[in-house]
């Protein structure tokens, strides 16, 4: 459902603020998007933060989540002349999911499962290693691991490197020398935890938070001191208010988000205790508000009749004060999540015009298949849109900010519920979107994706599978399983589509050279033109790519964008793990999209670098 509201992109809402990305006063450009025929005037003044970004030190780039840089030497008029400047073996098989960081002349990658931290030399050729951390996670970790093994990146500050562990660790690292200055173990793996996402360090903490919904792991999110690792606060995603860190400063916007302990009340008897909820996936942080934004997860088990209720708190959205984590709103977009749809994905922080008045949002792209742009003082739904082809809710409730589910699509034990889109991977999953603040977009990798699913009956033994579920996934309209979606949100509508024909897993990156940067599951690396998505440059990698591409200045003044390419992630754990894919629902429902990509694909991480000659 459409909100009656004007939306203008004005500017970019947060600025890197952190140590590395150098301030100053603000570059503008005059960029407005282009506004449908008869539609209201959309032009405005796009504010870009800082000087020029040489460095990538955190996963999303910034604390808004845009993954744009302000680099602009590689453009839609040269990219096309890209070449590979050298190329680096990571030895690990599994999903490279990481993003490269890149501070002062070294690169730091972390791979999968055993989570080796190399530290590379860009002053030498080929990037000669500088030092390796090996962390030297339990193996039984990956007994324990969902969807593959990945790791979704690194975090820099202050001269320290910080990563986890599959094994439920978060390590600090000497920058300069990969001396391990602490270790911190956090989650446990006989429970089913583990840690997956990318740390964030906001302020004086470092950000973490488990993953093992699919084990019936209760959700949570913890700080960390950056000095130490000594725990600050820990928020858990379900249980009594004084364990979500719900207080009196707790102002939801929406009426199904209010009342005293809803983390119990709506669930059935003690099944909060096991009810998922984990935090895996992207944190945003807005120094002005002093907010974090960060996702939950589902609620376990997949089987919904085993959860009657809203099932507070997964499967939404929360609001923060990273100090002493405190929750001032939160909101759910899928309450009782009926398909694993989950809620960890990147919240994209930017100011747009609404009805004339300029308001800090949330763009968002969410795995129920719209785009929510919210008010992010409040938690407002200003708009909800779909982005995909949608069968399993009919809109959102702008009055009341609920989802609207298709009756006839709702999920039954031993029911067997056909042609449900999105998927239980969402129409986007964990993959990060980008926004440039030249163009006004969103460049949006994502699923298309239907399902059948039939809820199953299923007992809670930990450190087991905790799903009740059986589900097989099939293509979406048009047959092919991916898109990238350039989105409008002046607009509500994509300025641009492109059909992969597997899903598009990786991240994508956008630069003021006007150019986007994604991988595919098959192996290609592309650059297509920001504005109208024309292909422009292409190359092949050693692997499927479902990495988060980023781009940087070195020493010698040029422009690099790299990108690490490793099979595997959720769909790619049918290769990795070499699984028959002639059961339809290997690998929790990949098995028959999966079997041509299978036969075809090398496994193991490469690291790729490209630039122009």
């Amino acid at each position: 459902m459409r909100a009656d509201v004007l939306l203008r992109v004005v500017a970019v809402g947060v600025l890197i603020t952190i140590a590395a990305c150098r301030s100053g006063p603000p570059e503008q450009r005059s960029s407005p998007p282009s506004a449908a025929s008869g539609s209201a005037p959309t032009g405005g003044t796009i504010n870009v933060g800082g000087e020029i970004a040489n460095d990538w030190v955190m996963a999303p780039g910034d604390y808004a989540n845009t993954r744009f840089s302000t680099l602009s030497d590689i453009t839609t008029g040269n990219v096309a002349q890209l070449k590979e400047a050298w190329s680096f073996s990571t030895g690990a098989v599994g999903g490279h999911e990481a993003a490269p960081l890149v501070v002062g002349g070294t690169m730091y990658i972390v791979t999968p499962f055993p989570n080796t931290l190399f530290a590379l030399d860009l002053s030498q050729p080929g990037g000669a290693v500088k030092w390796r951390y090996d962390p030297d996670p339990q193996g039984a970790a990956k007994g324990v691991a969902c969807c593959d093994t990945v790791n979704r990146g690194a975090a820099y500050s202050n001269g320290r490197v910080f990563i986890n562990t599959l094994d439920g660790f978060t390590a600090a690292v000497d920058a300069n020398t990969g001396r391990q200055l602490w270790k911190v173990q956090l989650a446990d793996i006989n429970l089913g935890e583990t840690i997956t996402m990318a740390p964030m360090v906001v302020k004086d903490k470092v950000l973490v938070g488990n993953s093992g919904g699919e084990f019936g792991v209760r959700g949570w999110l913890k700080a960390l001191d950056v000095a130490t690792g000594a725990v600050q606060w820990t928020a858990y995603s379900t249980g009594p208010d004084r364990d979500v860190l719900i207080g009196p400063d707790f102002k939801p916007f929406y009426d199904m988000d209010r009342g005293a302990d809803l983390g119990t009340k709506t669930w059935p008897a003690e099944a909060w205790k096991m009810g998922g909820g984990a935090v895996w996936g992207w944190i945003s942080y807005d120094p002005q508000l002093d907010l974090i934004f960060y996702g939950t997860s589902n609620p376990g088990p997949w089987n919904p009749d085993q959860r009657p209720g809203d099932n507070k708190w997964t499967s939404g959205l929360f609001a923060r004060d990273p100090d002493d984590g405190t929750a001032k709103w939160f909101y759910q977009f899928s309450p009782h999540d009926l398909y694993d749809y989950d809620a960890v994905n990147e919240n994209v922080l930017v100011t747009l015009t609404v009805n004339g008045r300029s308001r800090p949002v949330i763009v968002r792209p969410e795995r129920n298949g719209y785009i929510y742009v919210m008010d992010r003082t409040t938690g407002e739904v200003l708009s909800a849109n779909p982005f995909v082809h949608i069968t399993s809710s009919s809109g959102v409730d702008l009055k009341t900010g609920r989802l609207q589910y298709v009756e006839e699509k709702r999920t039954r034990a031993g029911v067997v519920v056909r042609g449900i889109c999105p998927a239980a991977p969402g129409a986007k999953d964990w993959q990060p979107s980008s926004f440039s603040p030249r163009t006004g977009l969103l460049y949006i990798p994502h699923n298309n994706l239907c399902m059948d699913f039939q809820g199953t009956e299923v007992s809670y033994i930990a450190g087991t599978p905790y799903i009740g579920a059986e589900v097989v996934f099939t293509p979406g309209p048009g047959g092919h399983l991916g898109e990238v979606t350039a989105w409008d949100p002046v607009n509500a509508r994509p300025a641009w589509k492109i059909k992969e024909p597997f899903m598009a897993w990786s991240g994508t990156l956008v630069t003021a050279g006007d150019v986007v940067f994604y991988g595919t599951m098959d192996g290609w690396f592309k650059a297509v033109d920001a504005r109208t998505g024309s292909e422009l440059w292409k190359a092949r990698t050693a692997s499927g790519v479902i990495g988060q591409p980023v781009t940087y200045r070195a020493g010698d003044g040029k422009q690099y964008v790299a990108i690490l390419a490793g099979i595997g992630g959720w769909p790619g754990a049918v290769i990795v793990n070499e699984l028959d894919t002639r059961d339809a629902t290997a690998g929790h429902g990949w098995g028959e999209v999966m079997k041509s990509l299978q036969a075809s694909m090398t496994k193991g991480g490469v690291l790729h670098v490209f630039s122009l000659p």
